[in-house]
């Protein structure tokens, strides 16, 4: 049995590793030795999940050049690794990442906190607020209700069940865009409909154009289906989409998807308006690339004064350059898995026949309580009271984090779930790693990236308000200070905290 399943090279750990940048040390602070920032620097890349558990490390010669170091440091790092756990090696095999016993795997994506573990940590990794009661429970009053006539079916509805995908067509047509029950197939949540889709046009192999930074989780999804992820970085600030680099990446690398997140994005919560949507349909017409976009974010605004652009697929009339993917997920609840994808017909007769080789369909009594929502007027409902609820906690975490942390850096978006945060020069992974330590979860930059971009930054969603909120931002300001201190000392010991 091999002990390693994956392998990463000398260049790839060493642009990694040069992405983990501190402020400089002020006088007096003692550096560490370099074999130590080196062990340092390769067991927050496992522990962040960016070098996979039991990857293949380059040997030390190779490794050493690489970083223009000498062999003795890769040696003496290397050795520091496996006493704490974090690298086994075999004469003949090589080195290869681990984990250290009792310690759990690295996340990849921001999947959120289990239960047991809310009372201690403060979770800022999950942008997902909890149900807007009371209408969770109509919805699946409502939908019990209508379910006694589908119990006598095959329960098996690969496009989605007919009444909802009218109802979501409907909701389109009223937007200004004309379109039928035909060009939708409603999904288990957004991301199985992006895995559909990427599973279509963008074999393994394939070249997809993600903005940058990036919703993390998408880009985990990428990677793992084998696509080649083109970054086009984003403009500074909230003006969001540069098109003239879109359009020589479309032009250069002919990547067969691009992805973007045009309302409210995540991580950076900038809206596109219409001239840019515009520009990067036209761009995407031209090289022949599918423009996915993604429209989970499309009702949270949260600001009055916010007037909506024309949706992405507004610019594609004839249909053959724009797939729209929306989802209950954001706007609603998370554990509400309905999503659905507006398309051509004939792209939607094709995810649907490779539907059978995925999960057949999505839960009947989840679309009906979607469905329920939609034709009564109790999802406007909801919606309005989840703006309510993000806008009362934005406004409680950023004044908290203005207060215990001057130094950071962030525009307010005008809707969404998420601050983009700059650091003040702290690195985001070191940060990320001494908030597990005093209580609170945070996600680094790098995740949002390709190849270790934005370290120098951390994602906020607008999930906690009120003394947690508070709480939160004091938590963040300990683990700044364990990492202005060289990460020297455990930091507190997290308090359990009730709101």
């Amino acid at each position: 049995m091999a002990q390693w399943t994956s392998a990463v090279g000398p260049a790839q750990l060493a642009r990694l590793l040069s992405s983990q940048q501190d402020r400089p040390a002020g006088p007096g602070t003692r550096r560490p030795p370099a074999y130590r920032a080196l062990a340092d620097g390769i067991r927050l890349l496992v522990l962040e999940g960016r070098v996979p558990v039991a990857a293949r490390l380059p040997a030390e010669r190779e490794l050493a050049l690489s970083l223009s170091v000498s062999r003795t440091t890769v040696a003496a790092a290397y050795e520091a690794l496996r006493a704490e756990g974090f690298l086994e090696s075999r004469r003949g095999v090589g080195s290869w990442t681990a984990v250290p016993a009792g310690n759990p795997l690295p996340a990849r994506g921001l999947e959120p906190l289990p239960p047991e573990a809310l009372g201690s940590m403060i979770d800022l990794g999950c942008a997902a607020l909890p149900a807007p009661e009371p209408w969770l429970t109509r919805s699946v009053q409502g939908a019990l209700e209508e379910l006694p006539p589908y119990a006598h079916t095959h329960g098996d509805y690969p496009a989605g069940l007919p009444a909802l995908r009218a109802m979501i067509a409907e909701r389109y047509t009223a937007r200004g865009i004309p379109t039928m029950p035909e060009q939708i197939m409603v999904t288990t949540g957004a991301m199985g409909a992006i895995d559909a889709i990427c599973h279509l046009f963008a074999g393994r192999g394939e070249r997809i154009a993600v903005e940058s930074p990036s919703y993390a989780n998408i880009l985990q999804l990428m990677r793992e289906a084998g696509a080649r992820l083109v970054p086009v970085a984003m403009a500074e600030g909230l003006t969001g989409w540069d098109m003239d680099r879109w359009r020589q990446v479309l032009r250069d690398a002919a990547p067969r998807i691009a992805y973007v997140v045009a309302d409210f994005h995540n991580p950076t919560g900038a809206l596109a308006d219409d001239d840019q949507r515009r520009a990067m349909v036209d761009a995407a017409r031209s090289a022949g690339t599918v423009l996915v976009a993604d429209e989970t974010m499309s009702e949270l605004w949260l600001d009055e004064d916010v007037t909506m652009p024309r949706p992405v697929c507004a610019f594609d009339p004839a249909g053959a350059t724009v797939i729209t993917v929306g989802s209950a997920s954001k706007a609603f609840w998370a554990g509400m898995r309905i999503g659905w994808v507006r398309a051509a017909p004939d792209v939607i007769r094709s995810l649907v026949a490779a539907r059978a080789y995925a999960d057949l369909g999505t839960p009947v009594l989840e679309q009906l309580a979607v469905n329920w929502l939609f034709s009564t007027g109790g999802w406007e409902q909801a919606v309005e009271l989840r703006r309510s609820q993000a806008r009362e906690n934005r406004e409680a975490l950023i004044t908290a984090v203005r207060r215990e942390l001057p130094d950071w850096e962030f525009e307010v978006p005008k809707g969404g779930l998420t601050l983009w945060v700059r650091t003040g020069g702290l690195s985001g992974s070191r940060l990320a790693e001494a908030g597990e330590r005093v209580g609170v979860r945070v996600p680094s930059g790098p995740r949002f990236g390709v190849d270790g971009a934005f370290e120098g930054y951390v994602r906020l969603p607008f999930t906690v308000g009120g003394a947690v909120a508070e709480e939160a931002a004091v938590r963040l300001a300990a683990a700044a200070r364990v990492v202005e201190n060289g990460g020297a000392g455990g930091g507190e010991a997290p308090r359990t905290f009730v709101a």
